[in-house]
């Protein structure tokens, strides 16, 4: 399989070095060259296939055979789709795709520990430097799924004081090959470093530097294994057709992956992006005008981004064309207070804890689906790792304080002075 840059199509790489180099030149994203369509007799029989054999199949597709022996890659599907992905129930033709399941409960999880793996697999003898900027969730899955990797070292900048104490703490408290850089400033500043890091040509060859967002495509693609998962389960409930996924959006990489689905041949009907006050997507569908913008602080942290990386790949996968894009994606955006509103009053009439992210979705899920439809929005988080917010919505959600007097996290650790210095 052949890898592209959105910024350079004469940029040719395969997954492997698609995977290690994370960024393309030019500050460009990598992409498959063209879309491999699965067979249509084996998406009607999905339900008959276990999620490994899923996995492997779509993963197969998608990163061809030049990079990944099979025994390879069924390894590391395996371990990284160990943990349940279930849809569940809420009546009303409306369903939620649960990915906090997993070892830090959060959706990044399935990407974090696929790209960790693959670059075990790639590693030699040189050490690779993985950069990762971080609104919350990437950073724990991040410091999860690359913990204890030999020949990886993993540096997360993450916003002071913007991310939650249970985000913090996962991030925070594995020391080992794993180090939590405090940034005065959002996530666009912590972002804007690592992006500044992979322009200098003298630095990526010091360090050896790979990323962990889903700017790397071995962290965005095995995002696409959700829908297949999700497809899976609404087809064995005879619930498969006319459905529309509604995904909280913040880097955007969550529905590209879901686009990339799509495009492989998934029937679904369309997807709905669900913006907080970083609305900059929700302005672009309006008006066709591409706008970026400072991120602000919300309640639904993971998703504040005001300049998606993604949008490039969602440029490319529409051929730029804005009139599909808008068929394809509708967009909504929702305030704090709609947030906190919505988990109190979901809470009140069905007893089931939202995190501020899973609300986004599920009110521009409502607001969006029509009545031949079904639904599913996906929770992004475990309620948990959000208590402060949600117990300024549910008062009685039972709390359980994280202690940080442990972490490891330190505002520039000596061992990594000179490498923080070198990226501004």
């Amino acid at each position: 399989m052949i890898y592209i840059n959105t910024k350079d199509s004469n940029e040719q790489v395969s997954f492997r070095q698609a995977t290690i180099n994370g960024l393309a030149s030019q500050g460009g994203l990598y992409v498959p060259k063209s879309i491999p369509t699965l067979d249509s007799d084996w998406i009607q029989n999905i339900e008959n296939y276990s999620d490994h054999e899923i996995g492997f199949h779509v993963m197969r597709q998608l990163i061809g055979t030049d990079s990944l022996s099979d025994d390879q890659l069924r390894k590391i599907v395996k371990e990284t789709l160990s943990f349940d992905t279930p849809v569940v129930d809420l009546g009303h033709k409306i369903n939620v795709l649960e990915l906090f399941h997993g070892p830090t409960l959060a959706f990044k999880d399935v990407g974090a520990r696929f790209m960790s793996r693959c670059l075990g697999q790639f590693n030699n003898e040189e050490e690779v430097n993985v950069l990762v900027a971080t609104s919350g969730d990437t950073g724990s899955a991040v410091a999860s799924g690359f913990f204890g990797v030999e020949g990886v070292k993993v540096t997360i900048l993450f916003p002071k004081g913007k991310v939650s104490p249970f985000q913090e703490y996962q991030m925070s408290s594995l020391g080992h090959n794993i180090k939590a850089v405090e940034v005065e400033g959002t996530f666009d500043d912590c972002q804007a470093l690592v992006k500044q890091a992979f322009r200098d040509k003298e630095l990526n060859k010091k360090y050896s530097l790979s990323s962990a967002n889903s700017i790397n495509v071995a962290r965005l693609l095995p995002q696409a294994l959700y829908y297949f998962l999700a497809y899976k389960q609404m087809k064995q409930r005879g619930l498969s057709d006319e459905l529309v996924f509604s995904v909280p959006s913040g880097n955007f990489g969550n529905i590209t992956a879901g686009l990339l689905a799509k495009k492989m041949g998934l029937p679904i009907k369309r997807f709905v992006a669900a913006n907080n006050a970083n609305d900059t997507f929700y302005q672009y569908i309006q008006s066709g005008e591409w706008q970026p913008k400072p991120s602000v602080q919300t309640y639904s942290n993971a998703m504040d981004v005001g300049a998606p990386n993604n949008f490039d790949r969602i440029l490319y996968l529409f051929d730029n064309n804005f009139t599909d894009i808008r068929r394809e994606i509708k967009a909504y955006t929702y305030s704090n207070e709609e947030t906190l509103t919505k988990m109190k009053s979901y809470y009140s009439s069905t007893d089931y804890v939202l995190d501020p992210h899973g609300a986004v979705g599920l009110l521009a899920l409502e607001a969006d689906l029509s009545l031949s439809e079904v639904g599913v929005f996906l929770a992004t988080a475990h309620p948990k790792k959000f208590e402060s917010v949600v117990v300024k919505a549910i008062p009685d959600y039972p709390i359980q304080q994280v202690d940080l007097g442990e972490c490891q996290k330190f505002e520039i650790a000596d061992d990594y002075i000179a490498f923080v210095n070198e990226i501004g």
